[in-house]
């Protein structure tokens, strides 16, 4: 008797599911609990295991969404189930030659450990399978670092928790809450032991005299899809992969056999050509990382939940740049660091900040959280996107100490190494988009931060001074803030005070 196989109940927000993946074909023989598919929700990845052996007949295809209690499958008892017919042809196996290295067999203890997404931080939900580093079925030794996992605020390495044999459940790209499966290790006494066999078995010869394998010639998922879209048959392209599988490499290398002429035919006159618009019109789609949707939500939210305005000043750069060229050398020699420009406008915001609280608050619901020290966020750019490192207490900190600090968590930073705790609770931010050459803009906030400034390129202008018109290197400063606890007095007075102590460096120095 057949027993239908329905989607099962798998959260209570969760009404639907997407047939990922059928990791069985129409009629084949299914064992009791093995896993016949892959569901996807909007949340999580799920198995679904087959509830009796017998023969699988599919009802729903693979990429269907389908409601909660729907039917997708059947499974015939397995008494009623028919055997597969035995094929004429004969399997072929590889021939091995006298003293070849086989792999000697390990011993399973028959145990399974489950490896989950581990709890990473208070404010993350969900991770992202970045990179396995391992495949399917590798030996793995305990703590060898097995893939890498990344978050919408760092990277982390996910070690191995036992010795065994590799099984993969979470597949590259794919997005797991905290928890999730990401795989199975099959726990086993020790590590594969290569030993030497001395009378090798004779190859076995099908009746077509070929030594073929049932991946010969067929092309995985990816290269199936490429070929398609180059309009090449698989047929058409020699396989490299196991078993002479086509590969996703294979079908890009791929090109179109030149039709041949089997008749030569008279030379008719060429049409006319078309003129093309010219260059290249390909185009791709890339899934976005987990990093990029989280910037992209904080942003849209912050334009919705703020009362977001910008006030800007400019601000001469050469007494800075006068007092940079005379002391950098002496400066480098004694702490090790260069001195940057960084330095001087993180201690100017520090004091700039003790002076004008509401700036460096938050809104916490309906109180206003004000913060007696200065914990200055540093927009770094990376390769993976804009990610924001703190510098902690950065009021108490000298010059030699701020360089050190912003060298270090930007180094991290590109290398996407930066922690949780490194990227947390700031209560202010600097950006500079001078360095690319940016002359003004509206730097957008960091919440729950209040305010944030922007520096921009240094540019030689005509200034008034003392009644004469000179050439100063100027730089525009913007200090974007939200309206509903800074007042326009408050911003611009802040921003005023970081240019008077920009302009006579002097007063940082001396406090005053």
């Amino acid at each position: 008797m057949a027993q239908q196989v329905k989607i099962p109940t798998v959260g209570e927000s969760i009404t639907e599911v997407t047939i990922a993946n059928w990791l069985k074909k129409e009629g084949d023989i299914v064992k009791m609990d093995e896993v016949i598919a892959e569901l996807e929700s909007d949340k999580a990845t799920f198995e679904l295991t087959a509830p009796q052996a017998g023969a699988l007949k599919i009802l729903k295809q693979a990429g269907e969404v389908v409601p909660i209690g729907t039917a997708i499958c059947e499974i015939a008892d397995a008494g009623g189930a028919s055997t597969p017919a035995a094929k004429t042809e004969t399997k072929t196996e590889p021939v091995k030659t006298a003293a070849e290295p086989t792999t000697q067999p390990m011993k399973s203890t028959g145990g399974i450990k489950e490896m989950k997404v581990p709890a990473v931080g208070e404010s993350i939900t969900e991770v992202t399978i970045s990179t396995w580093l391992k495949k399917d079925g590798d030996f793995v030794k305990l703590d060898e670092v097995i893939a890498e996992v990344e978050s919408d605020k760092a990277t982390f390495e996910l070690p191995a928790e036992a010795n065994g044999i590799l099984r993969i459940v979470a597949k590259e790209k794919e997005t797991l809450p905290i928890g999730g499966l990401i795989c199975k290790i099959e726990i086993t006494d020790g590590a594969p032991v290569a030993e030497t066999k001395k009378d090798a078995p004779v190859e076995k010869q099908s009746t077509s005299g070929e030594s073929t394998t049932y991946a010969a010639g067929h092309p995985s998922p990816a290269a199936a899809k490429i070929l398609d879209e180059k309009g090449i048959a698989s047929s058409q392209v020699s396989g490299s992969g196991v078993g002479g599988r086509i590969t996703k490499e294979d079908a890009v290398n791929a090109k179109a056999a030149a039709p041949v002429n089997k008749e030569s035919k008279p030379a008719t006159p060429a049409a006319p050509p078309v003129i093309a618009s010219g260059g290249s019109r390909n185009k791709r789609s890339e899934k976005m990382t987990s990093i990029r949707k989280t910037i992209a939500k904080r942003l849209v939210s912050v334009k919705n939940e703020t009362a977001m305005l910008t006030t800007f000043n400019e601000v001469d750069m050469k007494p800075v740049m006068d007092l940079r060229s005379k002391y950098k050398d002496k400066f480098k020699e004694k702490y090790g660091v260069g001195l940057g420009f960084m330095s001087f406008f993180t201690k100017a915001v520090c004091v700039a900040l003790k002076e004008f609280p509401a700036v460096n608050a938050q809104i916490n619901g309906d109180e206003i959280v004000y913060h007696d020290y200065c914990d200055v966020s540093i927009a770094v750019s990376t390769p993976r996107g804009l990610v924001v490192p703190v510098i902690r207490n950065a009021e108490s900190l000298s010059f030699d100490q701020i360089e050190n600090e912003i060298i270090r968590l930007a180094a991290k930073g590109r290398d996407g190494k930066l922690s949780i705790d490194e990227m947390q609770g700031g209560t202010f931010s600097i950006t500079n988009g001078g360095v690319f050459g940016s002359m003004m803009s509206t730097p957008i906030l960091n919440p729950p931060q209040s305010a944030i400034l922007g520096m921009h390129n240094i540019v030689e202008r005509p200034v008034a001074k003392n009644g004469e018109i000179v050439i100063r290197p100027i730089m525009y400063l913007a200090l974007s803030y939200d309206h509903r606890i800074i007042d326009g007095r408050e911003s611009v007075s802040f921003l005023v005070r970081v240019k008077e102590l920009l302009e006579d460096p002097g007063r940082l120095i001396l406090g005053v």
